[in-house]
């Protein structure tokens, strides 16, 4: 089959900032009297969503905490990132970012997002990059109850991009999922998706006993090499 749809993942794919996360969450934790090692929040949330997150460290430490008290956790942390992203000149977008994603558009495949992150972080980064009228599809930690390693993002990806398009008829196995952690890479491969682990936050070959396959760089990731696609969908570089 011929590949439709590259789906991304956006923590660590499109934007680095894992440390970022990491070091909020950390304040936010101590905020709350609980010191954490930073070792353990990367341990417990690398991937997941802040929800998942959030509730597993807390009641790792025996904390328990009502639906309203996670969500205004949830809620201060996302204003703490809008707020050092704007502080930011410049968002640490990876390189080659919107080359492929120029690349993926030019050979007419859809494009979507599978994150745990809130829409409105997303949004933010998106539009302020100026990419987000790209893809067609975004699947956010708001329209999902699970996390990752769960499949249940990718599998509503898949449900709106046929939705979205009724003459689509897309099948699992002709999307290519981009990962960067091992709950993203489960949970691709959960839904039936192929998926390129990227070594932005594990080592390569770490990464490549469970991705079908591993680039160092997203700027390395070349798809009609990758997955043999046919000539008809051209994603190299012209020679």
């Amino acid at each position: 089959m011929s590949l439709k749809a590259v789906i991304f993942d956006f923590n660590g794919v499109i934007i680095n900032d894992e440390s970022i996360h990491e070091q909020l969450i950390e304040e936010l934790l101590v905020a709350e009297n609980l010191r954490v090692k930073p070792d353990k929040i990367r341990e417990v949330c690398l991937g997941r969503s802040d929800r998942a997150c959030l509730q597993d460290l807390l009641s790792l430490y025996g904390r328990v905490v009502t639906s309203e008290e996670l969500e205004n956790l949830i809620a201060r942390k996302a204003q703490a990132y809008q707020q050092r992203l704007n502080a930011m000149s410049d968002l640490p977008l990876y390189d080659g970012l919107r080359e492929l994603i120029t690349r993926i558009q030019t050979a007419n495949l859809k494009i979507a997002l599978v994150t745990g992150a809130i829409r409105e972080e997303v949004e933010l980064v998106l539009t302020r990059a100026g990419l987000i009228d790209y893809f067609s599809i975004i699947v956010a930690g708001d329209d999902i109850t699970t996390s990752k390693p769960e499949p249940d993002g990718y599998l509503l990806a898949l449900q709106r991009l046929n939705s979205a398009d009724e003459t689509l008829n897309l099948q699992p196995e002709e999307c290519l999922a981009i990962e960067d952690t091992f709950a993203g890479i489960e949970a691709a491969k959960r839904a039936g998706i192929p998926v390129v682990g990227v070594a932005h936050t594990y080592p390569f070959h770490m990464l490549q006993r469970r991705a079908d396959w591993c680039v160092d760089y997203l700027q390395d990731l070349e798809l009609e090499r990758i997955l043999g696609i046919s000539g008809e969908v051209a994603l190299s570089e012209p020679d």
